[in-house]
């Protein structure tokens, strides 16, 4: 499994499952601004945390309609990564999981419930640079080397 950001030995990273889609619509990715204080908000692919007894294909169905309020339905796995970093509040966390492709099926604003996050359609070559995550940069220009 592809490993990213840099270990830093004196933290106790948080291990998370989790799980991220690339959707595309008229040449566009989905991505999600998330809004944080102080002028450090980012980019992020929609998708996050497995909960419970979820399979990575709930969790990102689940957590794509809490972030942006698209029904999606999971395809292919484009890559599996663990990917290291610390939350805004500063806890050091592992997200371990996949990132799919996936198909939009429709929207539905009742599922958004996430304030924060806002859908955002980017150039997918301007979401490699944009990306928060190393892992979604990495997934998304892998996707597109594919559709070649």
């Amino acid at each position: 499994m592809l490993e990213f950001g840099v270990r830093d030995p004196e933290l106790a990273y948080r291990f998370r499952p989790a799980a991220f889609g690339i959707c595309e619509r008229d040449g566009l990715i989905a991505l999600v601004l998330v809004e944080r204080t102080g002028g450090r908000s980012y980019h992020d692919l929609p998708g996050g945390a497995v909960d419970g007894e979820e399979t990575e294909h709930q969790a990102v169905v689940r957590e794509f309609g809490e972030e942006t309020g698209l029904v999606i339905e999971p395809r292919e796995l484009v890559l599996r990564a663990s990917q290291l970093f610390l939350k805004s509040d500063g806890e050091p966390v592992e997200n371990e999981g996949g990132v799919y492709q996936v198909r939009l099926a429709g929207e539905d604003a009742a599922l958004k419930i996430e304030d924060d996050h806002t859908l955002v359609w980017v150039e997918p070559t301007a979401a490699v640079v944009t990306l928060r995550h190393e892992s979604h940069a990495w997934a998304v220009a892998k996707w597109l080397r594919a559709r070649r």
